[in-house]
């Protein structure tokens, strides 16, 4: 029974101990590709912007890992140092504090946060603050225009890319669901919005998230480095469907991408849509992607004025109507098997 006993109490610190090497070892396994966590590192950078953030991210890792090492050495010491066993007459010392030591262990912690604070700020300022730049025909550098409107919804992604004029919101816009099409190597600039709740842009390859707050028009920047096909994702809890909001990025030679956007641009009227008038009454059909396209002109119909300042207004409601009508079977097939689950026992 002592036997027993004395195995038992070798045993705890054993295992409490194995926590902070298992942990060690796990991530240098995993940040070095080593099966079975070779899954468990960050995936491949496909941005210009993303190698400060996985520097900082493993910095702060490593930063983890040695205060956690450090940490286990000092108790482990501690406790083999003034082990009762070793001098069993040695009385204890009590006291209730230590103004040296307590200042020691603020200093450094605090000197640890200030110099991931300086750390940080260039991959902050280049992510989150330094939008990029262009020179307009006077010469002087203004914010570059978005390229595409990115609008997040329960539970999907609309793309509204712009048209010949360069900025978004307007008559020429382009429109299609869930695939963000974008030329390689070159600066791309997103406007994001959401039509409902607080959504969340996010491309691991591109180290890229930045939530979508309702009633706000917030701004997102890359530079993808290579030809890809990544997901998007939604991360922040939006509703049931949370789960399968998720669209593709595809990133393609400015060729390629030049040739997409002009078939997308076939699938609308060849015409300008400002200068096109819609029937009144009449629900504009669908082309591929879920954008409006214009009908024909009849004697009951709009002018064009109020045509171009119909389509200029992101929520046209044209659009909205049309996009509805089109989904209301996938609404009703949603919601009979949100139904169906919830009532499962």
């Amino acid at each position: 029974m002592r036997l027993q006993s004395k195995h038992l109490k070798r045993f705890w610190p054993i295992l409490f101990y194995s926590v902070p090497v298992l942990a060690t070892v796990t991530f240098l396994m995993a940040s070095w590709g080593v099966w079975p966590f070779e899954a468990c590192e960050l995936p491949e950078s496909l941005s210009s912007a993303a190698k400060t953030i996985d520097h900082l991210f493993y910095g702060i890792h490593t930063l983890s890992m040695l205060i956690l090492l450090g940490t286990g050495v000092a108790i482990g010491w501690v406790i083999w140092k003034f082990d009762h066993r070793r001098d069993p007459n040695r009385k204890a010392a009590y006291f209730h504090h230590n103004t040296k030591l307590e200042v020691l262990w603020t200093l450094i912690p605090a000197g640890i946060l200030v110099a991931l604070a300086f750390y940080q700020m260039n991959s902050w300022a280049e992510n989150k603050m330094n939008r990029p730049m262009i020179t307009d025909v006077s010469g002087t550098e203004i914010p570059k225009p978005p390229l595409v409107m990115v609008k997040a919804r329960q539970f999907g992604w609309e793309f509204h890319y712009a048209g010949d004029d360069g900025i978004t919101e307007t008559a020429d816009d382009l429109y299609i669901e869930n695939l963000l099409v974008v030329p390689v190597g070159e600066d791309i600039v997103l406007q994001l919005e959401s039509r409902d709740v607080i959504h969340s842009f996010f491309v691991a390859e591109l180290r890229l998230k930045q939530d979508i707050v309702p009633g706000k028009t917030q701004f997102a920047w890359f530079n993808p480095i290579r030809p890809c096909e990544v997901d998007i994702l939604c991360t922040e809890l939006c509703g049931w469907g949370h789960y399968k909001m998720k669209a593709r990025l595809k990133v393609v030679p400015r060729g390629e991408f030049d040739k997409w956007l002009n078939e997308l641009k076939q699938d609308y009227q060849p015409q300008e849509l400002a200068c096109r008038a819609i029937p009144v009454g009449e629900p504009p059909a669908l082309p591929r992607g879920g954008g409006p396209s214009t009908g024909s002109v009849t004697n009951d119909h709009l002018s064009v004025a109020e045509v171009a300042r119909l389509w200029t207004h992101h929520e046209t409601f044209l659009q909205s109507l049309a996009r509805s009508a089109s989904k209301v079977p996938q609404a009703q097939k949603r919601d009979r098997e949100f139904t169906s689950e919830r009532q499962q026992p």
